[in-house]
């Protein structure tokens, strides 16, 4: 119940905030006010029913099949090929504010980058799991060597999008999972420095000598406007300068549900990405750290599964989840107050999008089979003693 309350009040919390944020835009425009939130529901509905039971009820032994690992990370990757392919064949005319991440299935949006993030979870807790014990001083390289070249493939595919946030959040998944694997604390150490500066040098090196097919790119503008957002208002900070307004009228007890002013065609789609400003400016401080206070005692619960854990295939996929939930909001409250690039990486469980909310849904069913499984076997073992 301390993973699925928290999870429960985030939705309602979403829904809530996508019907109060989109409702004015939609009336502007001659739409029914409530079509996004009622939607969000419906898919909050059925990413419970059809995904979230699913992966509770099912035996954990499914997901350790390697017929199951192999076909679930095989459709992820073949769904972000596709994507590549119709960038490629297409170019920005199929593209959404700059990038090519969905597919349109007519129902819904399907945004493969979602799927290959849970898929690349329970990939790696596969097959670090079969590892145990081997990666050792010496060896590391020789057992890391696939599922990291694998890791780098799908990255790949992400970025050609071009889809910076999501690029970045399939790294941190397996950087965190190879770490807690058992790879030495120093070795960790170095790769971390190595990253980081590789990080910086390609910052400066983007923001020095961009081409102009670069620099006159969607993704290059937003990313920019985080340093001069007001400088660069007209070409990507408008986004950031109007969220900037939004905290600053919310206050510490907000306007009112219902009342922001940068929802009335202020801030483009304020559902999605920047749905935390509305949040700000109707909720005011107090009714942001109830989200994000329901956040961290989520995230806290799922480590405490992972830490407790006797199986190391269980601690993996637990801090897996971990990690797609924590570097979600970490990206996308950064770019909301202006600490972090612009990525389009949205607020897990409150921003608008079925895929995204069918996926941590699924995530939560399988930390919670997990949880099950784990108390059962502590029965067990202590009815036995």
């Amino acid at each position: 119940m301390n993973i699925f309350i928290p999870y429960l009040l985030l939705v309602i919390f979403g829904v809530i905030l996508v019907y109060s944020s989109s409702s004015t835009i939609l009336l502007q425009n001659g739409f029914n006010p409530s079509t996004y939130g009622v939607r969000q529901a419906i898919y909050a509905i059925v990413a419970f029913a059809l995904f979230g039971v699913p992966f509770f009820a099912l035996k954990l032994e499914v997901f350790k099949n390697p017929k199951f690992v192999v076909w679930f990370l095989g459709i992820s990757i073949a769904l972000l090929m596709w994507l590549v392919g119709m960038k490629l064949v297409h170019g920005s005319s199929a593209a959404v504010n700059g990038a090519v991440g969905w597919i349109n299935l007519g129902f819904i949006n399907l945004q493969p980058l979602e799927v290959a993030k849970l898929a690349l979870v329970i990939y790696l807790a596969f097959v670090l799991n079969k590892r145990d014990g081997k990666i050792v001083k010496g060896n590391i390289i020789n057992e890391l060597k696939h599922p990291a070249i694998l890791t780098g493939f799908m990255m790949a595919l992400v970025i050609v999008e071009p889809d910076f946030g999501g690029t970045a959040i399939l790294f941190m998944i397996a950087f965190v999972m190879f770490s807690i694997s058992g790879v030495p604390a120093r070795t960790v150490f170095k790769w971390t420095i190595v990253m980081l500066a590789i990080l910086l040098v390609g910052i400066f090196i983007l923001l020095t000598f961009a081409p102009s097919s670069i620099r006159n790119s969607y993704q290059y503008s937003r990313f920019l406007s985080v340093l001069h957002p007001f400088e660069l208002e007209r070409k990507g900070g408008a986004q950031l300068v109007n969220s900037f307004y939004a905290i600053h009228n919310g206050g510490i007890g907000g306007v009112g549900l219902g009342n922001s002013m940068q929802k009335r065609g202020y801030l483009p789609e304020p559902y999605t990405d920047f749905i935390l400003s509305i949040a700000a400016e109707e909720l005011g401080f107090i009714g942001i750290l109830i989200i994000l206070g329901l956040m961290f005692w989520l995230l806290w619960n799922i480590m405490e599964v992972g830490i407790k854990a006797q199986s190391q295939y269980n601690s993996l996929v637990c801090f897996g989840v971990t990690t797609i939930i924590f570097t979600e909001a970490l990206f996308n409250i950064g770019a909301v107050v202006g600490l972090l690039p612009i990525t389009g990486v949205t607020l897990p469980f409150i921003s608008y999008g079925g895929s995204s909310l069918i996926v941590l849904t699924a995530c939560i069913g399988l930390v919670l089979n997990i949880s099950a499984n784990e108390k059962a076997r502590e029965e067990k073992e202590y009815s036995v003693a």
